[in-house]
């Protein structure tokens, strides 16, 4: 174990035994993510953060993929700077492994099976909610490593307009507006931004000559809106929607070359929910979303790729005596077009679920069972079965276990054989176990947490052409602590995993053992100041573990000055110490960077 990570877990051990007085929140945290119900934090039997807006203004001009890769269980990779293909990884599983979602709606290309996490923006997020762990019960395929939940801006109150721009470094600037407001009958927002840079060169090896060694820029912009109209008590109809579009240079051959890639990603939906008794509440969403790439050389489109999904959802959340049940129904189209000539271009998802989560005298329970049948493999079940005691006011503790799987992308199923091989049009979808168990402590502010995971996910699809022959499994401990002290607001966490190749005992591509991340803020009068420690193990870029990736320390600061009710000046400083590291073998990351700007939020 990396010393350093070995101090952290002492100094999460001590923090326990520090005597604290401190005044308990007003409320807890309400998440949805986790059971698809709204419910408590401290009353779920699941691994979950919530990232929430006053953080996301703190985090300047970093990307989400940034921002993410904070908080426990979480790293990312990136070909580059921003807008540059990224990757997530939730405790060790694959990239593909991480199902995304924007205000419910199911996002990502059907031709790679990722989200494009680089064209989701920052401004346009209200909150992010990370539920870690297989979760197909709920959510049906490819939430194997974990489901992340982006919900747009929403508004209420008196009608307020919201302004900020900024400036940084390698010309970075990034703006956005909206306005929002809302009364017991109707509330709405819309919101706008653009963010720009002139970024640095994607590659970084020096004696690769054949590459064009250039600034790589990248621009974006979005918008989101959102509008409920509620009628009368318990009736609410509403519509969400957010589109980004972006445009990011990369390098690539010949050296002479002008190699960009245009993507939109977009996803709308509408919903019903209708408070049909006392005890059943019905919620109907019927939503779209896309993800259309375009690489360009020389201005000429080279190769395009879009996605269309067409998702329906009924759910039913009814309280029973003890506890709620859940009963939904899904259907899923995913529809893709390209110039690459796939001789399958569409499948349909079907798909039944229930479940139930309830309490009494201590005891916490949650079942959930799921059925997706897919026209392209046929049906899967996945379940989850989950136990939690409550000792004392304090201390709690709960087991679980969880089932998932992954659907093979049209990539692995339908590419066509260019000479090298093409999919595999037999393959199956990969599958997933996972055993997890978890003690957790809360006094007041403050929340300590030691989570165990072993999750074996086997049938992985490897090679070209690609064939279910590989196995994986991904266990490790995570533990965690939050609280506040005299003012400081703490937060620390560890992460001791092995992701890890079940038939070369290798470790998993670009994942690391070890990780610690902490962070502090504190309210000084008009000043809040704060910062993040990073600090992640070494990696590798091949199967084989020959070519290492060294670990790094990172280290960023933020200020926000409040100049009145409604204004705030903010400044963040990323990797202060200019470090230098590396997320993808010969791809460059940023150096030490600085970002400024004005804020505008009446209260």
């Amino acid at each position: 174990m990396h010393p350093s990570l070995r101090r952290a877990a002492l100094a999460l051990a001590v923090s326990i035994a520090w005597p604290v007085t401190v005044q308990a929140a007003d409320e807890a945290t309400v998440v949805v993510t986790a059971t698809r119900q709204q419910q408590r934090v401290n009353e779920l039997l699941g691994d979950v953060s919530v990232i929430a807006r006053e953080e996301i203004e703190q985090a300047g001009q970093a990307s989400v993929e940034q921002l993410l890769a904070t908080r426990p269980g979480i790293e990312y990779a990136a070909n580059g700077g921003p807008g540059t293909n990224s990757s997530i990884f939730i405790r060790g599983a694959n990239a593909n492994h991480t199902l995304v979602l924007i205000d419910g709606q199911r996002v990502g290309s059907a031709s790679s099976g990722s989200a494009a996490f680089s064209r989701i923006p920052l401004s346009q997020i209200d909150r992010i909610e990370i539920l870690r762990g297989p979760a197909s019960s709920l959510y049906g395929a490819d939430a194997v490593g974990g489901v992340i939940q982006v919900f747009t801006r929403r508004g209420e109150g008196a009608p307020r307009f919201n302004a900020s721009a900024g400036y940084g470094t390698y010309n970075t600037t990034d703006t956005g507006a909206g306005v929002s407001g809302g009364t017991d009958t109707v509330s709405y927002s819309l919101q706008a931004g653009y963010y720009e840079t002139g970024g640095f060169s994607a590659i970084r090896n020096p004696v690769n000559s054949s590459y064009n060694i250039d600034r790589d820029g990248y621009r974006n912009t979005s918008f989101s809106g959102s509008i409920a109209f509620r009628p009368a008590q318990g009736h609410e109809v509403g519509l969400n929607l957010l589109h980004s579009s972006g445009t990011n240079k990369y390098d690539s051959t010949p050296k002479a070359g002008d190699f960009s890639n245009e993507q939109d990603v977009s996803a709308f939906s509408a919903y019903s929910r209708n408070r049909l008794s006392k005890a059943w509440t019905s919620t109907l969403r019927l939503g779209r979303s896309t993800d259309d790439s375009t690489d360009r050389t020389d201005g000429v489109a080279s190769s395009v790729f879009h996605t269309g999904q067409d998702q329906a959802t009924w759910q039913n959340d009814i309280k029973l005596p003890v506890g709620k049940a859940l009963l939904a129904a899904e259907y899923l189209r995913q529809q893709l077009s390209s110039t690459t000539a796939f001789p399958v271009t569409e499948r349909s998802i079907r798909s039944l679920l229930a479940g139930w989560n309830g309490s009494f005298d201590g005891h916490r329970l949650q079942f959930n069972l799921r059925r997706d049948d897919n026209s392209q493999f046929g049906g899967k079940t996945t379940g989850f079965a989950g136990y939690g005691y409550q000792f004392t006011p304090e201390w709690r503790a709960h087991v679980s276990y969880g089932t998932a799987f992954r659907a093979p992308s049209f990539n692995d199923l339908y590419f066509p054989d260019t000479g090298f091989g093409g999919g595999n049009p037999n393959l199956r979808p990969e599958l997933a176990r996972n055993r997890e168990g978890g003690i957790i402590w809360e006094r007041g502010d403050h929340r300590f947490s030691a989570i165990y995971f072993n999750n074996r996910v086997t049938d992985l699809i490897a090679g070209w052409p690609p064939a279910n022959v590989s196995k994986a499994t991904l266990s490790g401990t995570s533990l965690g602590y939050d609280g506040s002290f005299s003012g400081w607001i703490f937060g620390i966490s560890a992460d001791l995993q092995r992701p890890r190749d079940d038939i070369t005992g290798k470790r998993l591509v670009r994942r690391a053992d070890e990780q610690l991340k902490t962070r502090v803020s504190r309210m000084l009068g008009n000043w809040n100041v704060g910062g993040e420690w990073q600090l992640v193990g070494e990696r590798y870029e091949n199967a084989a573990n020959t070519q290492r990736l060294g670990g790094y320390g990172l280290v960023n600061l933020f200020a926000d000055y409040r100049l009145d009710r409604d204004w705030v000046l903010f400044a963040r400083g990323n990797n202060i110490f200019d470090k230098g590291y590396e997320l993808a073998r010969d791809y460059a990351t940023p150096g030490g960077s600085l970002f400024v700007g004005v804020r505008y939020t009446p209260k």
